[in-house]
């Protein structure tokens, strides 16, 4: 797995016509970014077929925002990990602040999905973060510690060195307010450290990063790089914010 990744986190956009228009426009601008660089795209189910197509032969993995558990069943409106690896999905989003808020998601469905994928030979992008009110209060570190232990309860060391983090700040994400560089760094310098096995993880920061700040988040010790949502909508934004993320690499 590369130390740096940026994942592009597509959420409700991009129809699959859009999907590949967007793939022919970025990957010409990926020259001269360095290999070790990972780069990951997370479209729509709909568009995951085209996207895979479209990234054939490319250094770009394909991602998915979500995924359920169990390998089939009666549960309507869910995709399976079955279904994700015939379009070539490598990585999943899993607990993302959205999935939280508005559809229920639980830090023990988060448990049961990061399970899953592993067993399947998956990447699993967990996602964790605080609200405004938690972080007014002072319950930041509170908050994602308990979030990041019980998302890995039960998972031995070997495998959780084989996922990614991500921390959002969820009053950040799409509102045009990041977080401080160096007080991100230091939320997920205390994420590392709270669970041994996650020393050599990579930590990705997510929420309003772009172009013109992401140097400044990647300058920080325990930030490998980014969750990127409405700067991975447009094919030069994206290429430009991992060019100018990765420059000192």
């Amino acid at each position: 797995m590369p130390r740096t990744l940026f994942a592009g986190n597509w959420k409700m956009h991009k129809t699959a016509a859009e999907t590949r228009a967007f793939v022919t426009a970025f990957l010409p601008q990926l020259a001269g970014i360095p290999a070790g660089a990972g780069i990951v795209i997370a479209p729509p189910f709909t568009a995951l077929a085209t996207a895979h197509e479209a990234l054939d032969g490319s250094r770009v993995a394909l991602g998915a925002q979500n995924v359920h558990w169990e390998t089939q069943g009666a549960y309507t409106g869910e995709i399976s990990i079955g279904m994700l690896q015939e379009h070539g999905v490598h990585y999943v989003i899993v607990g993302h602040s959205e999935r939280r808020e508005y559809f229920g998601e639980l830090d023990r469905t988060v448990n049961l999905k990061v399970q899953a994928l592993l067993r399947a030979g998956l990447t699993p992008i967990v996602a964790v973060g605080e609200t405004l009110e938690e972080r007014q209060a002072g319950r930041t570190d509170e908050r994602v510690i308990s979030q990041i232990r019980e998302a890995l309860n039960g998972i031995g060391d070997r495998d959780i060195q084989r996922l990614v983090v991500a921390y959002e700040p969820i009053w950040a994400i799409g509102t045009g307010q990041n977080c401080d560089p160096a007080e991100a760094g230091r939320v997920m310098g205390t994420i590392r450290g709270c669970i041994p096995a996650l020393e050599d993880v990579p930590i990705l920061y997510g929420g309003s990063m772009k172009p013109e700040n992401v140097a400044a988040y990647m300058a920080q010790h325990h930030i490998n790089g980014g969750l990127v949502g409405g700067a991975s909508l447009d094919a030069t934004s994206f290429a430009a914010l991992i060019k100018n993320g990765t420059m000192d690499a």
